[in-house]
């Protein structure tokens, strides 16, 4: 095959897909004699160039690889889809944010650093958005879960890595979920 044969196989899987698809997924498409690995990243590097001035972009995240449309493509996009986005309280966001920045953690962690008890509706909420999980228990008392995100919170936020994320000194942490639609203004009794 020549290259761009390979691209134009890449691009119509990637187009096609119903989630990001890994490396080892996308080195299923041709016969391992034909693409190594190295090659692969190349190519989609080059996938990546061919779409840099076209409304979708090629990102790689933390599961794997996926066309987007670009963040200033979202203001048109939402007129064709004029649903709400789900929005999280305050309380959400805050117990996210911890979780995020300082995993492992408990929820006496969380509950320590946020000065206020963490419902279990909050724990709920962002298991089943699928952005949290039990890494293991700590070796103490009632041995605690240990919360940490998952790979679908960096692909829902566009990271490859929680290296990626700001540091949490910075003005720019908290802008980091932003996108997650915060009500305003919080109940009181969100916590």
């Amino acid at each position: 095959m020549t290259e761009n044969e390979i691209i134009r196989v890449l691009e119509t899987a990637l187009l096609c897909a119903d989630a990001t698809l890994p490396l080892s997924e996308l080195r299923k498409l041709f016969p391992p004699e034909d693409v190594s690995a190295d090659d692969l990243r190349r190519l989609l590097s080059v996938l990546q160039l061919d779409w840099s001035e076209k409304g979708l972009e090629l990102v790689c995240l933390a599961s794997g690889w996926r066309f987007q449309s670009r963040p200033e493509m979202q203001k048109f996009l939402e007129r064709l889809n004029p649903e709400k986005p789900p929005r999280y309280s305050r309380a959400v966001l805050e117990t996210l944010a911890i979780i995020a920045w300082r995993q492992p953690v408990t929820r006496g962690d969380i509950e320590d650093i946020r000065g206020v008890t963490v419902s279990s509706q909050i724990v709920k909420t962002l298991e089943e958005r699928g952005w949290i999980e039990v890494l293991g228990h700590r070796d103490a008392p009632g041995r605690p879960a240990l919360f940490g995100t998952t790979r679908q919170f960096l692909d829902d936020l566009g990271l490859r890595t929680l290296d990626d994320l700001p540091a949490l000194e910075s003005q720019e942490s908290m802008q980091v979920l932003e996108g997650l639609q915060l009500d305003d203004p919080p109940a009181p009794d969100a916590d």
